[in-house]
């Protein structure tokens, strides 16, 4: 950079804040460090008003991490501020942007990587490594498959009984099997099955215990259930 910026590093961790501030001011830049929780960050930085803020974050998944940053942006929205954290899911960049970053630099990123993303964002422009970027949006369009989603949602159909049901049905129990197991009468083990049958949408006993299988509903039964 042909002028150093006025940077603020803000992280729990003491010697990383400490350590990036230092590499960053013998690039001539004017840095202050500060070791604060996310709960404090946000107000040491409104109060000091840098040009470009490197926020760390060790969580960038976890609900509410980047309130910090809208709080930022909120008060001093002239501030830009940079996320620093691990390599972040697709829902951790957007919620990053989304809060209001101007970039996601990755804790393992080079210094002069570093500097080329305080760079974009002192001019305005988001900062985010190509790559990072790339996986998020080869993950976004191609997700990984994750059974357990559509099982927890059948899981959530179901009453306690007439999962107990869908599991007995999936052994291979009949009605007769099933009520004298449940210490119900036929008929009614035989109106659970049928619900079990209408809530997850298929024809036959079958079907239910293939669907359950597939899903992984089967193996969240039974962690539910003890």
């Amino acid at each position: 950079m042909a002028v150093g910026a006025r940077l603020m590093v803000v992280d729990d961790h003491r010697l990383l804040a400490e350590a990036l501030a230092s590499a960053l001011k013998l690039r001539g830049h004017r840095v202050l460090a500060a070791a604060a929780p996310a709960a404090g960050a946000a107000e040491l930085v409104i109060s000091r008003a840098p040009e470009v803020c490197l926020l760390g974050t060790a969580t960038p998944a976890e609900p509410g991490i980047f309130d910090p940053v809208a709080r930022i942006k909120r008060d001093r929205p002239q501030v830009a501020v940079l996320v620093l954290g691990p390599v972040p899911s697709p829902r951790g960049i957007a919620a990053a942007f989304a809060a209001g970053a101007s970039g996601y630099v990755r804790h393992d990123e080079r210094i002069e990587g570093v500097e080329r993303a305080i760079m974009k964002a002192r001019t305005g422009e988001a900062a985010v490594a190509p790559t990072l970027l790339q996986g998020a949006f080869a993950e976004l369009l191609n997700p990984a498959a994750q059974p357990d989603d559509e099982g927890q949602r059948l899981l959530e159909l179901l009453t306690p009984r007439e999962l107990e049901v869908l599991v007995r049905v999936a052994d291979g129990e009949d009605t007769r099997v099933i009520a004298a197991g449940m210490g119900i009468a036929p008929s009614t083990a035989r109106t659970h099955v049928q619900r079990v049958l209408m809530k997850l949408g298929v024809g036959s006993r079958l079907e239910a215990a293939a669907l359950a299988a597939r899903t992984g509903l089967l193996d969240r039964a039974g962690a539910s259930g003890g």
